[in-house]
């Protein structure tokens, strides 16, 4: 049973327990709800605690349910809520780890809350394209405050248990063991003489209506595409000014509307795939424990690595060839971490971060548990690395590479002996605020050292993703073909704004030429140099020209485009133009000036043939891994899903007649034989996923 009964003390105790995550799925509601009744009868029972089973947490909504759809004679969430809000005796939540979603929804319709000493609370439903739908928008602002609910909603930000209790979202913590204390808080709720209010029973604090404005223009720029942000704005205008009932009537017209949309469907996507990639197949070795870290490389990605490992609470040694790197990478980390600091919510959080000490040679990695090498993207200088690790490695440490493209099992050769403990693993810059991180899995790699590897980006904060040891991996492999597409766009009569406006149009935060100048040019450079040659052939060489010029992008202020002093803001260049003009000239390339249109097409299209071969290759397992690595990696839309989603919405058959029409005057356009196969059977990337994918 997903929910038992019992009394201590006379207190009736409703203890729910519905594996793997407590949620409030199917049964949950109706037995809840038979208990509050059956606590009414009992004489004896004075009140009633409500607690998770086994950690004490008490998940949200089964999120498969909004694409199931719920029994229509089973009780709903909305219904259990009811039920709380309205029952005669004192209902205390006892709140454990977290409580996220329906989950504070529920605990917000009890009359009182308790949560351990390291709760946190969190309504993070606009993350998966909805608001709140049980009452969230309208009890939270009532219980915490405008300002904290718009934070909590709107933003997704989660609020800790001290702060929590401050801000009067919960009545107490918990400096024990929950259960006792939540018995003990309900005897005394039943002895009160006055009875608490219910949150629907309150006002709401005076607030500065700017509030709403600046959240806003905060969200524009933060969630830029998406509806589910205004909804949960409008949701919380509607709970300042309508009365409690007219509030939740207004939530829930709110909330059916974006429950059923594209882009819920889409993000719903995304955060199955997300679940998906951490159960990889892959992944059946133990992780080994993670106490001490080295990271070799002090440049950009290794300073923020060793910033990632830092706040994680991991102690990190960082070591560099040159001195005066080590030194200007020491005090890199050091302002990251501050910044990260000033920006987090609990004013102690830096007492958290574990220490960071310069290492004075590779003899370092005597004391680590995973070694991080982060080097320049040169591959004799990363065998030389290996080759030290292999005898200065402690036994059964992870000895990893951070490499976009390089071959992981030549470098892994280099360290004899300890071949099965190598791994890649492709951080994306900035390494300490990009989520995604490529697990590259070797030929000789452990089932314990790709778990560890999982372990570690998990621990991390990130989203790690296992690729086949292929060239280029999932994202670049797949970014060539997409800059290939963007470069060729320029020899057809475009220019690059033109191409960037496109893409951006479609929800890229940045388009190809942008960020190729913020990446920097040389790193374009080097990268095309090292592709296959059947990768570089029939391009526009504009990026050979570029690094010729010195234009470097934005770190010399001069790249696609020109920078001012802040090197922020992009200028389109004539200096360019002409060139790309000259260039056409000389290569002979055709002169018709593509539409925004054409220019997303080929782009897209492209993207997504080679997302397929790609899978059909077995590089990447599931379509779903794909959409992350681009979604988390290379800011495809996230409301769209990703690349491959994106193609099940378009229709795998209209994709593959695009591409066979541009096979006829390309042979690179060659129809991957997964997109070619799915298309003829009318099929999508998502039930091939479903069918066991590669593995099948």
């Amino acid at each position: 049973m997903p929910v038992s009964w019992s009394i201590r003390e006379s207190v009736g105790v409703i203890e729910i327990d519905n594996p793997p995550v407590n949620a409030l799925g199917v049964g949950v509601p109706r037995a809840v709800i038979e208990s509050l009744a059956r606590a009414e009868r009992d004489e004896s029972v004075v009140a009633v605690v409500l607690i998770g089973g086994g950690r004490r947490v008490v998940a949200g909504a089964d999120i498969r349910a909004f694409e199931r759809g719920w029994p229509e004679r089973e009780p709903s969430l909305r219904d259990m809520i009811d039920a709380l809000e309205r029952a005669h005796k004192p209902v205390v939540m006892a709140m454990g780890a977290h409580t996220l979603g329906g989950g504070l929804e529920f605990a917000m319709a009890c009359r009182h809350r308790i949560a351990a000493r390291d709760g946190v609370m969190a309504q993070p439903e606009v993350n998966i394209g909805i608001p709140p739908g049980a009452g969230g928008t309208q009890r939270l602002p009532r219980l915490a405050g405008m300002a904290d609910a718009v934070e909590m909603i709107v933003f997704g930000e989660p609020m800790a248990a001290p702060r929590a209790r401050r801000a009067g979202l919960i009545d107490r913590v918990s400096e024990g063991d929950l259960m006792e204390d939540a018995i003990a808080f309900a005897k005394e709720a039943a002895a009160a003489p006055v009875p608490a209010k219910p949150a629907r029973a309150r006002g709401i604090d005076a607030f500065d209506p700017a509030l709403f404005d600046d959240a806003e223009k905060r969200a524009a720029r933060r969630f830029r595409g998406r509806r589910a942000p205004l909804a949960c704005i409008e949701c919380l205008k509607a709970a300042a000014r309508l009365p409690f009932e007219e509030g939740l009537e207004f939530e829930r017209r709110r909330f059916a509307e974006c429950v059923g949309s594209e882009q819920a469907t889409a993000l719903r996507h995304l955060f199955f795939a997300e679940r998906r990639a951490r159960k990889a197949r892959e992944i059946d070795g133990d992780a080994r424990a993670i106490e001490k870290a080295l990271v070799i490389g002090a440049g950009t990605m290794g300073a923020g690595i060793a910033a990632c490992l830092a706040n994680a609470g991991v102690p990190v040694r960082v070591y560099d060839a040159d001195p005066d790197a080590l030194a200007a990478g020491l005090e890199r980390i050091e302002a990251r971490l501050a910044a990260r600091g000033a920006r987090a919510s609990e004013p102690d959080a830096a007492a958290h971060r574990a220490p960071i000490e310069p290492a004075n040679g590779l003899d370092a990695a005597r004391a680590a548990d995973i070694v991080i090498e982060a080097a320049f993207e040169d591959a004799r200088v990363k065998r030389r690395i290996f080759a030290d690790l292999a005898r200065f490695g402690k036994a059964g440490a992870v000895l990893a590479t951070n490499t976009s493209y390089l071959d992981v099992d030549e470098i892994a050769a280099a360290a004899t002996g300890r071949e099965a403990d190598v791994v890649g693993m492709h951080f994306f810059s900035p390494a300490d605020v990009m989520k995604l991180v490529e697990v590259v899995r070797t030929r000789d790699a452990s089932p314990s050292t790709l778990a560890t590897a999982t372990s570690a980006a998990r621990m991390l904060g990130k989203i790690p993703v296992i690729a086949a040891n292929r060239f280029g991996f999932i994202g670049n492999r797949m970014y060539s073909a997409y800059r290939r597409e963007a470069t060729l766009m320029l020899g057809a009569g475009a220019l690059p704004h033109h191409v960037d406006e496109a893409m951006t149009g479609f929800g890229f935060a940045m388009g190809p030429f942008a960020a190729s100048d913020l990446a920097g040019i040389d790193i374009a450079w080097s990268m095309r140099r090292a592709f296959p040659p059947d990768a570089r052939r029939r391009d526009f060489p504009i990026i050979e020209r570029l690094y010729e010029a010195g234009r470097l992008g934005r770190k010399t202020a001069r790249g696609y485009y020109r920078y001012d002093a802040d090197r922020r803001t992009p200028h389109r260049d004539p200096e360019v133009e002409r060139m790309i003009v000259k260039l056409r000239r000389e290569t002979g390339a055709p002169r018709a000036t593509p539409d925004g249109e054409a220019i997303r097409e080929r782009l897209l299209y492209a993207l997504v043939n080679a997302g397929a071969a790609l899978l059909g290759e077995g590089v990447a397992q599931r379509a779903g891994d794909v959409d992350l690595v681009w979604v988390h990696g290379y800011g495809f839309p996230d409301w769209l899903g990703g690349p491959m989603h994106w193609a099940d919405r378009v229709g795998l058959p209209r994709v593959l007649e695009c591409v066979e029409r541009y096979r006829e005057h390309d042979d690179y356009w060659e129809p991957a034989p997964l997109l070619v196969e799915l298309a003829r059977r009318n099929a999508t990337f998502k039930a091939w996923d479903e069918d066991g994918g590669a593995g099948a």
